[in-house]
């Protein structure tokens, strides 16, 4: 079986199974794929459709076909040489509901539950209503309110024997030991008496196992139908609708190990950790050897059969120890190669999912192959983006929409509001944590929590990445900078008092390592701040930066997106240069891509908004006149006009951005299935920005207006056809970007991951618009039609060129691999009138050698064109200088002859906008020489 060469990223839900992905497997196969990087298949909740809600790790979800539909498609894998790569979630499980088997037990048994160390529990809060406890803050309205509205139901499950209340989906359970608290109220003698037996299992250490026997006792004694008839007449009794039943029900369930609570109480109260905020996913304790193993069971068991050839980590920020993780991990991955079936690769991959950060790197050290590429993205993104346009679309944005066209003024905006409102609850905890610290020495118990407030606040507000990665050790060399980057902007903020704190915050952070403690008590206590802290930094990130400062800051939304450094607006090509070369000497397997089921836009969107970087005077101009021909469809509300400048701003940037090429808006039906699409993300983008609307108060008032003008902007003809008429304008640029992308992500180190459907142009916005259904009939019919690059270029509108562009360059990296995997890397500088326009550099291995050459900034280069194709007289004088010799078109049949003074990129660029040649120097090098023998 072949090495990881190219993945496609597919998405698993019940509408498209392991069975649907068995029947594609040949298509992909002649594309060039190699691995299937599939989303999570282990058994998520019902209806799932990404599968980062797990339920039960320990086997592959039923809705997508089961182990038994998996085995098919791993052997149809087999069968044309390719493989699976499998995404897991060891960071969390869904929780709420009544799914989750480990959740259950913990409801029901509290810490005495061997489940109990599983998920991040504190249960010694300082909280005495939860004290033992966890909150359950899974209601609708305030737990008094639905107390006593008769909403919570209790119930009895005949199968297991015991109780639980209902709440919608909700199955909050018993614990066996109370169940006398149920019993003594029947007027059922033998029922009656099994309430003894019940309360006896409360002395008993044995209590988990022993309740068996008594759950057979209460099943026998409930097959007499006088039994069942009185145990509703006593479940009646805790009807909550009824003041007495409510009474009844209140005591039992202050009983148990939860508190019921409203959802609101989430963000203030919450004792356990969460998924960012999201309360229905629970963190999990995976750095528990117990939990690791259970987790893990059925990966590292697929992995050893040869089904599975690569992991790929979700959220390996959010645990406990990343590194220590990952390298245990990795041994258990390594242990397994042996073992594995010959066919199947001795390797097996290892990737995390990583945000990195402005000057970030991914650790050398901690035994993984790379992350999944999202840092690629922002790379591409980042030289495609004219400079020029940076300073007007600033301006337009502060402008027109009265924001802070700094990017990372928004930034530091949103962490101080996610810090006291949607995460509050995990900021206490973190300084409680900090503040026990305190209290294990003399020198610092007078250190308030107050003080430590503050001083953390200021210290997160200013984290320039998701999370450091200190340990017993101390903290890393390599995360100084970004700690005294943090440091260097709180202390700007703070009095010299709470500046003193903050010194102190730096010494317990890993600034000293634990270890060096003389007292085991206060090493522990650091141990367990400094993972307060990094697990809390990582989902202020997330929340600050993607999902809020993203939909709020729009300069332009191209360089807002998940791994994006929006705080620059371009890049250097010199800086592309230099992420590539480190990635060849550092990760040359990490994956590589430029779109993921994360973006908030996809791949050609970013391309096509890139190109109007490029005029960003003329786009100003178009706001103004379409703000004036707009007026009449905005509406005055009582606290403003809606939509707002800024969000009006961001709908034309989404509608530049997502109008396809073949849209026609005097096609009705087409134009109505945009605009849906376009109100679905609308609304998100509303909430997700938190100013007008918000997903925990959504202000309906507001988002019906905005979505009552997004209609109106396409309904009314002279305000859509202007913009349509812009849109257009944004077509070849925005193609030849496209192009140039994927170029770049197939023939740079790493290894190129081809996200669904992206063979074609990708005009998909946030999800779940970004996980609709492929169609892979059109694609398939595509890829049978064999037409080359060139042959497609005509008809660009399609997407087939793209697609075309794609198997050749797939095919190139089946028949070059080691060229691929292990070539390395070098720039090359162009030379003339359009220099800048020009991407280019080499790679080379055992006397092979390619070259590409991939333009940028090609506006201005395609006003007279017709196609994405840049007519050769527009580079002028512009030249390369490769190795002097024979080259062979990759992408055409072209065999072109470079001089010691070097070639044209009208000569390289002559057939198509992107180009990729080879040379074998390892023979003559004559223009005989054909392709086949070359490689």
């Amino acid at each position: 079986m072949n090495e990881i060469r190219a993945t496609v990223r597919l998405q698993f839900h019940r509408g498209f199974t392991l069975e649907d992905a068995e029947r594609w497997v040949d298509y992909y196969a002649a594309l060039g794929i190699s691995h299937i990087y599939a989303s999570p298949l282990q058994a998520s909740r019902a209806g799932s459709s990404h599968g980062y809600d797990g339920i039960d790790p320990t086997r592959i979800d039923p809705e997508l076909g089961g182990e038994a539909a998996l085995e098919r498609l791993v052997s149809r894998l087999r069968s044309r040489g390719m493989g699976l790569i499998l995404d897991i979630v060891p960071n969390h499980l869904a929780v709420g509901g009544s799914q989750n088997p480990w959740w259950q037990d913990v409801l029901a048994w509290g810490s005495d539950s061997p489940y109990a160390e599983f998920f991040d529990i504190d249960w010694r809060s300082d909280d005495p209503s939860l004290a033992g406890k966890l909150l359950v803050p899974f209601l609708g309205e305030a737990y008094a309110d639905i107390l006593h509205s008769g909403q919570l139901a209790l119930c009895y499950d005949a199968e297991t024997a015991g109780f639980h209340v209902a709440y919608h989906e909700h199955r909050f359970p018993i614990d066996p030991r109370h169940n006398g608290d149920i019993l003594r109220f029947t007027e059922h003698n033998v029922l009656y008496e099994q309430a003894a037996f019940f309360d006896a299992l409360q002395q008993r250490d044995d209590a988990y196992t022993a309740v068996g026997d008594t759950r057979v006792q209460l099943r026998k004694a409930m097959e007499s139908p006088d039994a069942r008839q009185a145990l509703d007449t006593t479940m009646a009794l805790f009807d909550g609708g009824d003041p007495n039943g409510a009474i009844r029900l209140h005591a039992l369930l202050e009983r148990q190990h939860y508190r019921l609570a409203w959802w609101r109480t989430a963000s203030d109260e919450i004792n356990w950790r969460r998924f960012f905020d999201v309360t229905e996913l629970g963190g999990v304790r995976v750095e528990v050897p117990e939990v690791f193993e259970a987790v893990h069971a059925l990966p590292l068991r697929l992995v050893e059969a040869g089904w599975v050839d690569g992991l790929r980590v979700d959220h390996v920020d959010g645990l406990a120890d990343p590194r220590g993780y990952c390298l245990h991990l990795r041994q258990r991955l390594d242990e397994l190669e042996t073992k594995r079936p010959a066919d199947a690769p001795r390797h097996v991959a290892l990737y995390v999912e990583k945000i990195l950060g402005d000057n970030e790197t991914l650790h050398s050290d901690w035994g993984v192959d790379g992350t999944s590429g999202y840092e690629f993205m922002n790379e591409v993104s980042g030289i495609q983006h004219d400079p020029a346009g940076a300073a007007p679309l600033r301006r337009l944005w502060g402008e027109v929409s009265g924001r802070d066209p700094d990017f990372l003024a928004e930034v530091r905006l949103a962490r101080r509001e996610i810090l006291t409102s949607l995460l509050a609850s995990e900021f206490t905890a973190c300084a409680r944590a900090l503040h026990t610290v305190a209290r294990a020495r003399l020198a610092s118990r007078d250190v308030t929590l107050a003080a430590i407030r503050r001083a953390l606040q200021a210290l997160i507000v200013h984290f320039p990445i998701y999370r450091s990665y200190a340990d017993d050790g101390g903290r890393p060399d390599t995360d100084a900078p970004f700690f005294a980057h943090a440091m260097r902007g709180a202390k700007k903020e703070l009095s010299p008092p709470d500046a003193a704190v903050l010194e102190d915050l730096d010494a317990w952070l890993g600034g000293e390592a634990p270890r060096d403690c003389a007292d085991d008590e206060e090493r522990r206590l650091r141990q367990r701040a400094i993972v307060r802290f990094q697990q809390l930094t990582s989902p202020i990130a997330a929340k600050a930066v993607e999902d809020t400062a993203g939909y709020r800051s729009a300069v332009l939304i191209s360089r807002n997106d998940v791994g994006f450094d929006g705080e620059h607006f371009h890049h250097t090509v010199d800086q592309f240069h230099a992420a590539n070369a480190w990635r060849a000497g550092h990760f040359p397997q990490a994956m590589v891509t430029t779109a993921t089921h994360d973006h908030k836009r996809g791949e050609d969107i970013r391309a096509r908004l890139a190109a109007l970087s490029e005029h960003a005077k003329t786009f100003a101009g178009q706001v103004e006149r379409w703000r004036r021909m707009a007026a009449p469809l905005r509406r005055s509300l009582p606290d403003g006009i809606a939509p707002s400048p800024g969000d009006e701003l961001i709908l034309y940037q989404i509608l530049l951005g997502a109008w396809p090429p073949t849209l026609d808006p005097q096609h009705s039906d087409d134009m109505q299935a945009f605009t849906q699409r376009l109100v679905q993300w609308q609304q998100k983008a509303l909430r997700e920005a938190k100013l007008r609307s918000h997903w925990l108060w959504p202000d309906e008032a507001y988002e019906s207006a905005c979505r009552a003008f997004l209609k109106g902007l396409l309904t009314t003809p002279p305000l859509r056809d202007s913009i349509a008429e812009a849109a257009r304008a944004l077509d070849l640029p925005g193609a030849v970007n496209g192009l140039a992308q994927t170029t770049l992500r197939l023939t740079v180190p790493g290894v190129p991951d081809l996200y669904q459907g992206g063979e074609f142009w990708d005009y998909s916005l946030v999800d779940p618009d970004n996980r609709r259904p492929v169609d892979h009939g059109a694609r398939q019919a595509a890829l049978n039609e064999a037409l080359t690059p060139a042959a497609a270029l005509p008809s660009w509108r399609d997407g087939r060129v793209k697609q075309a562009l794609i198997f050749r360059l797939l095919a190139l990296r089946q028949r070059c691999p080691r060229l691929f995997a292990h070539g390395d890397y070098r720039p090359l500088t162009a030379t003339g009138a359009k220099a800048d326009r020009v991407v280019a550099f080499t790679r080379r291995y055992a006397g092979y050698q390619m070259l590409v050459v991939v333009p940028r900034l090609t506006a201005e280069l395609l006003d007279e064109a017709e196609h994405p194709h840049i007519s050769p007289q527009q580079w002028g004088d512009t030249r390369l200088q490769p190795q002097a010799g024979f080259w062979q078109g990759a992408l055409t049949d072209t065999t072109l002859e470079v001089g010691d003074e070097g070639i044209s990129i009208a000569t390289l660029l002559a057939e198509l906008p992107v180009g990729v040649f080879l040379r074998d120097d390892t023979a003559d090098n004559a223009p005989t020489r054909s392709r086949a023998d070359m490689l």
